[in-house]
C-alpha cells in the first residue's frame, strides 16, 4: 500500500488533533474511532498499529475526527454506545446510555419482578437492560417522541427481545394500562438554567426534550409521583435516576405522593444517583 500511513501516525495525528480541540481523553476517542473506521475490536488495536491504513479509511477517520473535534459524541459517530455490557444503537434523537445509570439497574435488579414499566424510554437502554438480565419478565415502554420510539424499536430488535417488551407512545402514564412490580425512569431533571453549564456534546447534540422539563428540573418527577399509586402493585417499586443535588427535594415529592424513599443511592463518582420508593402504606 505505496505512500499510506501506519495506523500509529495516522492515531497520533489524530490525538493531537482532538488535544488542541480541548478534548476530554483525546487518546480514548481516537483510539475507539480508530477501531470503527478499519473495523477491529479494542483488543486488537496495538497488533494492527504498525500496518498501513488504507487511504480511503484514514480519509474517513480524519472526517470523524474533525466532528468529534467539533464536540460531537462519539457515540453519534459510531452509532453506538455500551451500557450494562451491551452494545445499543444511538441517533441524535435519544439519550446517551450513562454509566451513572447503571446505578439504577443494579437497584432494579436487587429484587425479583415480573412486570416493569419505563417511563420516558428514549433508546430503550433500561428497560430492554432489565429483560435482558431476568428470565421471564415482561415490560412496557413508554415515549413520548416518535423519532426516540423508532431507535428504541430497533435495540429491541437487536436484542431480540420484541415478545417481552412493548414500546407504547404515551406522555408518562397518559397510554398506560394494567400494574407493575416495577416502575423505572430516567425523565429530564436539568434545570433551564443549567442547560447553558452543560459540556457541548451533550448541550448541542443530545435532544433537549430528554434533558430539561425546561422548568426546575422537577415537573416530571411531580408528573410521575403524582401518578403512579393505580400502577404499582403491592409491595412495588417506583425507582427514578436523580440529578446529583436533588435527592431531598425528590424524596420530599414522593412523600407527598403517597410514597416513602426507602433508598437513596450513589453512582460510581460517589454522588446521589437515584432514589427507590414505595407506596407509604407498605
Amino acid at each position: 500500500m505505496s505512500g499510506a500511513l501506519t495506523g500509529s501516525v495516522v492515531l497520533a495525528r489524530a490525538v493531537t488533533t482532538l488535544k488542541q480541540a480541548d478534548i476530554p481523553d483525546p487518546a480514548r476517542d481516537a483510539r475507539r474511532l480508530l477501531c470503527h473506521v478499519i473495523g477491529i475490536t479494542a483488543g486488537r488495536l496495538t497488533l494492527v498499529l504498525p500496518d498501513p491504513v488504507d487511504p480511503a479509511a484514514s480519509a474517513r477517520f480524519d472526517a470523524l475526527i474533525a466532528r468529534r473535534a467539533a464536540r460531537e459524541p462519539v457515540s453519534h459517530l459510531t452509532g453506538t454506545r455500551a451500557f450494562y455490557g451491551r452494545d445499543f444503537i444511538v441517533t441524535p434523537d435519544v439519550l446517551d446510555p450513562r454509566p451513572e445509570t447503571e446505578t439504577l439497574i443494579e437497584a432494579a435488579l436487587s429484587q425479583p419482578f415480573d412486570r416493569v414499566l419505563d417511563l420516558g424510554t428514549g433508546s430503550g437502554c433500561i428497560a430492554l437492560t432489565l429483560l435482558a438480565e431476568t428470565q421471564g419478565t415482561q415490560g412496557i415502554a413508554a415515549e413520548i417522541s416518535d423519532e426516540a420510539m423508532a431507535v428504541a424499536q430497533r435495540n429491541t430488535a437487536a436484542l431480540a427481545l420484541q415478545d417481552r417488551l412493548t414500546l407504547i407512545r404515551s406522555h408518562w402514564f397518559d397510554a398506560v394500562t394494567g400494574t407493575f412490580d416495577l416502575i423505572v425512569s430516567n425523565p429530564p431533571y436539568i434545570a433551564d438554567w443549567e442547560m447553558a453549564d452543560l459540556a457541548p456534546e451533550v448541550r448541542d447534540y443530545e435532544p433537549r426534550i430528554a434533558l430539561t422539563d425546561e422548568g426546575d428540573g422537577l415537573e416530571c418527577y411531580r408528573a410521575i409521583f403524582g401518578a403512579a399509586s393505580p400502577y404499582l402493585r403491592e409491595a412495588g417499586r417506583l425507582i427514578v435516576e436523580i440529578g446529583h443535588d436533588q435527592a431531598a427535594d425528590v424524596s420530599a415529592i414522593a412523600k407527598d405522593a403517597g410514597f416513602m424513599t426507602i433508598a437513596t443511592l450513589k453512582d460510581m463518582s460517589g454522588k446521589d444517583r437515584c432514589i427507590v420508593t414505595r407506596t407509604a402504606q407498605i
